[in-house]
């Protein structure tokens, strides 16, 4: 599976690279904010977007919207530490498949991303 990890700190790229390779996921491409993931989703389409929503340039929500104008399908994982309730509606709205608040365990981001891919799975 090939993922791709948007997020302005590459620190977090780092630990959500390193919870993805402990489920056997090490395929990953990354982008330090919108702009790049987009550059990246159009000239190789991944499996599945986990992205941040506070960045430069571009931030996730944008991001989502844009993605979505092509594509209904690509599944996207939210993972910021907006955790209020309007902000996990308004990304859902935008299209977001999944939505993981930071901090987060390995497990937590393994268990959101089967989901996820399952869903994805079941609807094509």
């Amino acid at each position: 599976m090939k993922v791709l990890l948007v997020d302005d700190s590459k620190t977090i790229r780092n630990i959500q690279k390193k919870a993805l390779g402990t489920i056997g996921i090490t395929e990953v491409t990354e982008a330090s904010d919108g702009l790049e993931a987009l550059a990246c989703i159009k000239a190789q389409r991944p499996d599945l977007v986990l992205l941040d929503w506070n960045m430069p340039n571009m931030d996730g929500i944008t991001l989502v919207r844009k993605v979505r104008e092509s594509d209904k399908s690509l599944p996207m994982i939210m993972v910021t530490t907006e955790s209020e309730k309007s902000r996990v509606m308004e990304a859902l709205k935008a299209g977001v498949n999944n939505y993981v608040v930071k901090p987060f365990t390995a497990e937590t981001l393994a268990e959101k991303i089967n989901q996820t891919m399952a869903k994805a799975g079941a609807a094509t």
